[in-house]
């Protein structure tokens, strides 16, 4: 057997023999560099059964993705219990194509692993599908869990820091409230961010004082103001539900009403001055008229009586006065 070998290596030209020695060492020196870069890596997920082949490894760098953040990512699915590929989706190829996305693959696990440990429905699609929308996902998991407070209005967004609001006796009210919100996974791909909760409440805020008789009503019972405002469903179509809405400090400002009694009552007042100006100078007009008739009469009495002796002279020459007659 030994001399049939020798035989036919001897049989073949040097140069293949050289070739072949030359790939063979190539090719372990392939193979000891991928082992070398990959190995630590390849052997963490091995224990962790995270199911990561040395290949897919390998082709994750052709393909530019970062093998170590799926190989965490995969790691940190398993240890926490989640399940195996089939049971809650996170394959390596799914997380890669993730990643390719543009997507932020160990926040949408964490994600995943607090929503399962808060025993809240959200699977990996759904994660991908927030994560990829532009959304902090793993935040709005800690807020479905860990409810949020918002300030309505916002100091953040505005300058003014209470909501000012008039009861139909025309009193001024200011005042701040809280909402606190808890984030609606299943609306949060389209919903209405916090602007529209904070714009929603604080209409309905000043709605409701709007409606009451008086101010003392609206600050013997506060929380009348927050039921009314909680029983419209300010929180369709936005990305959270509200949870409570509590008032923390309602001051009374201004008594609108009675300055705008008092602008309405100097209006009308100048509205009467001017009327009574215009009579004024009217019946000035009309007294100046009088006078002017007045002369204009006088002035015909006086002609009148001048045309007199003229008429008695003309009787006279002509005889027609009874005294001339013989």
């Amino acid at each position: 057997m030994d001399y049939a070998c020798g035989c036919l290596l001897a049989a073949w030209p040097t140069g293949w023999v050289i070739a072949l020695i030359a790939v063979a060492i190539l090719f372990v020196l392939v193979a000891l560099i991928v082992v070398g870069t990959y190995w630590s890596l390849w052997f963490q997920a091995y224990m962790s059964r995270a199911n990561v082949s040395l290949l897919s490894l390998v082709g994750m760098t052709f393909r530019q993705v970062d093998a170590r953040t799926i190989c965490q990512g995969k790691i940190m699915a398993m240890q926490a219990g989640i399940g195996t590929e089939n049971e809650s989706g996170i394959t390596t190829r799914r997380l890669e194509a993730h990643y390719l996305a543009g997507g932020n693959v160990p926040n949408v696990i964490r994600a995943i692993i607090a929503s399962h440990r808060a025993d809240i429905d959200l699977d990996f699609d759904r994660a991908a599908a927030i994560d990829l929308a532009g959304r902090d996902v793993l935040e709005a998991v800690q807020t479905s869990v860990y409810p949020k407070v918002i300030d309505c209005p916002d100091p953040r967004q505005s300058h003014r820091t209470t909501l000012s609001a008039i009861a139909k006796n025309g009193v001024e009210l200011k005042v701040r409230a809280r909402v606190t919100v808890r984030t609606n996974l299943a609306r949060l791909i389209g919903g209405a961010t916090e602007e529209t909760i904070i714009a929603r409440v604080g209409e309905g805020i000043i709605t409701s004082i709007g409606s009451s008789e008086t101010h003392l009503q609206v600050m013997e019972n506060p929380e009348s103001i927050s039921r009314a405002v909680l029983d419209r469903g300010l929180d369709a179509h936005t990305a959270f539900e509200i949870v409570s809405i509590d008032i923390a400090d309602i001051d009374v400002g201004e008594n609108i009403g009675a300055r705008l009694q008092a602008d309405q009552a100097e209006a009308d007042t100048r509205v009467a001055q001017a009327r009574a100006e215009q009579r004024r100078a009217f019946a000035m007009a009309r007294e100046q008229e009088m006078k002017a008739t007045v002369a204009r009469n006088r002035a015909k009495v006086v002609l009148a009586e001048a045309e007199v002796p003229m008429a008695m002279a003309a009787a006279f020459r002509e005889g027609n006065l009874e005294g001339t007659k013989k």
